[in-house]
């Protein structure tokens, strides 16, 4: 392999002339740099990345720390993330939470321990001490969907309480008055916003939400499944089932479907969290989808801003209604046809026009 010193052999030029076209120094003469590349292509150099990060105490990486690598969620926000990341000259390296915190700090201790050089981390719980002292300890940091109240780090996330009121009028216009939800964990904030959201939207259309109708799901499919099951078997079942992932939204239509109901001629089924084959379900299943590739370029840009020195902004995207006919199929518009999804904009935003907010620390709101 060509060191650097055969480069400038064969360029007949010192070793530090070498380095400054390599890096880009202007006061290099045309002729000399253009000696030098060519010296570059010939023997097929390629710089040593460690050696300069050492230098520069640069590593051009960034690190991702998302709460589950299995959702189709986070597996788009990590493909978004990784596009933008190397349209900037970045490198990330991806580290699962599996939705545990001790999970979560062992790969927040990695990635600090080969020195990246900032990171995005979608945070699985309330907090950790390991994760505010790196906070503290002046580590760049993006939350992104989700955020810890109080901890002044930047937040890229979605605004889903308009999306949320959209889908409980959807639902009250189609006749449909006990509406449950299998909700995220309570210590997550989009767990308990979502929460919260519901709660508000029904109170505007004057319907209740009992505890027995709120189940306590964990963003998997299994206790999707388990929620559901006991949601169908209370005295007063709800004639609705709103999860709040897509993972658990698939697991409660295997419950649905084990106890021999139909959808939405028994019960209707509504999700947060859009993903490519709930067009493809039988029913189609009424989402609220997020702009998820844009959060994550969206926070790559947030953490970039931060490492060359400007301002990081919080931004807060809107999440759309994307009806579909899990929730029963209103008549069409006469002389229209009824599509398979259509997109409702929501009353928070158009999403034409996504708001930033230049808070560090957001309002409450969803992922």
């Amino acid at each position: 392999m060509a060191s650097i010193k055969d480069v400038a052999a064969g360029a007949e030029v010192s070793v530090a002339t070498v380095s400054r076209v390599l890096n880009g120094h202007p006061s290099v003469r045309p002729d000399t740099r253009a000696r030098v590349m060519a010296a570059v292509e010939a023997l097929g150099y390629r710089p040593n990345a460690v050696a300069r990060s050492l230098r520069t105490q640069q590593t051009r990486t960034l690190g991702l720390v998302i709460s589950d690598v299995l959702n189709p969620y986070f597996t788009e926000l990590a493909r978004s993330v990784e596009d933008e990341a190397r349209a900037h000259g970045y490198s990330v390296i991806i580290g699962n939470a599996d939705e545990q915190p001790a999970l979560q700090d062992h790969h927040i201790r990695t990635l600090v321990d080969r020195r990246i050089d900032g990171l995005l981390v979608s945070p699985t719980d309330g907090g950790s001490p390991l994760m505010l002292d790196a906070v503290r300890a002046g580590v760049p940091m993006v939350f992104v969907d989700r955020w810890i109240p109080g901890v002044d780090v930047p937040v890229v996330r979605s605004d889903g309480r308009g999306a949320v009121r959209d889908l409980v009028a959807h639902l009250y216009a189609l006749g449909h008055r006990r509406l449950a939800i299998i909700a995220g964990p309570a210590t997550t904030t989009t767990g308990s916003e979502r929460v919260d959201a519901f709660r508000e939207a029904l109170h505007e259309h004057g319907l209740p939400l009992p505890d027995a109708r709120i189940g306590h799901g964990d963003f998997q499919a299994d206790s999707g499944r388990r929620e559901a099951a006991r949601l169908l078997a209370l005295a007063e079942p709800p004639d609705v089932i709103f999860a709040a992932d897509n993972l658990m939204a698939l697991g409660a239509m295997d419950a649905i479907r084990a106890r021999g109901l139909r959808i939405p001629q028994d019960i209707a089924l509504a999700a947060f969290d859009d993903i490519p084959w709930f067009v493809h379900t039988d029913p189609p299943i009424t989402a609220i989808a997020q702009p998820t590739g844009e959060l994550g370029r969206a926070a790559v840009r947030a953490l970039i801003d931060r490492l060359d020195g400007r301002e990081p902004h919080s931004a807060i995207l809107p999440a759309q209604l994307v009806v579909r006919r899990s929730c029963g199929e209103p008549p069409p518009a006469t002389g229209a046809a009824s599509p398979a999804s259509a997109p409702v904009p929501t009353a928070a935003s158009p999403a034409a026009q996504p708001p930033v907010s230049p808070a560090r620390t957001p309002n409450r709101s969803n992922r």
